[in-house]
């Protein structure tokens, strides 16, 4: 072991503020790629005054859910004005900033090798979870805070271009989803249902213990539509597809979140899978692919498939049976022609940006896992 290393414990320790003055009622949660990102807990009538205060440079992890998802979720909060999270977080800030860099630390909880280690000690429960002294166990490189701010710049470098081709695929799809709402929902007349236009999780033919790409819902997005970080195995279940297809996440909080992928980076004729969890919707009667992968982004088609998710608290989800009952307008052949001009060539720059990223995420990659050869 590099004699740089210590515990990290060393470093942090646990803050406890409440919002007892009521400061803000703005809850946030913390998503499996590490980011802050609005709550979808319903908060109607419940006492925010616990709940714990965050404010710029703290941070906070989700200590419950390590084992379900081998991740913690965990994040720096950069924001200037402050926010909630659950009182069952951890909530934790750096002890000396002189010694210890936040951005530093924030890119060593990111890599792969932390949430394995993570993953190992979880306790028990359904959902596996982990204690602050565990967190507090684990060991940290720390070289001179002037080598950690220069290895915090290199990655804010690439982590910059990645928020740009980010921005650059939010305002293609925006402007595709404007025009697609316009076209085929400007208007609330219904005269069919989801399942007269689309097929819903149609057949694939993959045979179990067929090596094929494998896309576990770690992988699709919650904005954009390219799944990313596939890894290939034999096929033991899940849901299988194609190019063309249009996968959304039935299960809360996949679903509230907006998983969802349109599938445009396989090869010809090449079969894939992933979750059980999936729901899938292909072409049918010849309408463009496209228009599934904008139909379920649609803001009416996601309020429609939230009310129709039961089962018990944490584990709802919806079936696509139901979703295919979903009530719309008959989209015209003129409208679908003119839509599927503007919508292919969005996906197919967002593919391209999307792969960019990609790259760019190894790099983010090499720079995190060589952090402790330093």
């Amino acid at each position: 072991m590099k004699s740089n290393y210590d515990v990290l414990g060393n470093y942090i320790r646990l803050i406890d503020t409440r919002n007892k003055d009521k400061v803000t009622n703005k809850v946030m949660g913390i998503n499996i790629d590490k980011f802050f990102m609005p709550s979808v807990a319903n908060v109607i009538g419940t006492d925010l005054s616990k709940y714990k205060l965050i404010t710029k440079g703290k941070f906070a992890c989700n200590p419950m859910h390590v084992g379900r998802d081998e991740r913690l979720p965990v994040a720096l909060y950069e924001e200037v004005e402050p926010a909630l999270v659950s009182p069952a977080y951890f909530m934790f800030e750096i002890i000396d900033n002189t010694v210890l860099d936040e951005n530093y630390l924030m890119m060593w909880f990111r890599r792969a090798e932390f949430d394995r280690i993570c993953w190992l000690h979880t306790d028990g429960s359904v959902r596996g979870g982990i204690t602050w002294d565990d967190i507090c166990r684990m060991e940290i490189p720390v070289p001179e805070i002037d080598e950690q701010r220069k290895i915090v710049e290199e990655y804010k470098i690439v982590e910059d271009r990645i928020e740009l081709k980010r921005k650059i695929n939010d305002n293609l799809e925006a402007t595709a989803q404007a025009y697609f709402d316009n076209l085929f929902f400007s208007c609330e007349d219904t005269n069919c249902t989801l399942a007269d236009i689309a097929l819903v999780n149609p057949s694939r033919p993959l045979s179990k213990g067929v090596e094929a790409r494998c896309f576990d819902m770690a992988t699709l997005p919650t904005s954009g539509c390219i799944p990313i970080g596939d890894t290939v195995k034999p096929y033991n279940g899940g849901v299988r597809f194609i190019n063309g297809d249009t996968l959304i996440a039935r299960i809360t909080p996949c679903l509230e979140n907006g998983k969802a992928a349109y599938i445009n980076i396989l090869d010809k004729g090449e079969v894939a899978f992933g979750s059980t969890e999936y729901i899938v919707f292909a072409s049918k009667d010849n309408i463009p692919s496209c228009f599934y992968y904008f139909l379920i982004r649609n803001s009416r088609f996601v309020t429609f498939s939230l009310q129709f998710m039961n089962g018990s608290s944490g584990r709802q989800r919806v079936s696509g049976e139901e979703l295919a009952f979903f009530p719309l307008k008959k989209p015209s052949k003129e409208n679908l022609d003119t839509f599927n001009m503007v919508g292919k060539l969005v996906l197919k720059q967002m593919k391209e940006a999307a792969e960019e990223i990609r790259s760019l995420k190894q790099l983010q990659e090499l720079i995190t896992t060589t952090l402790s050869s330093r």
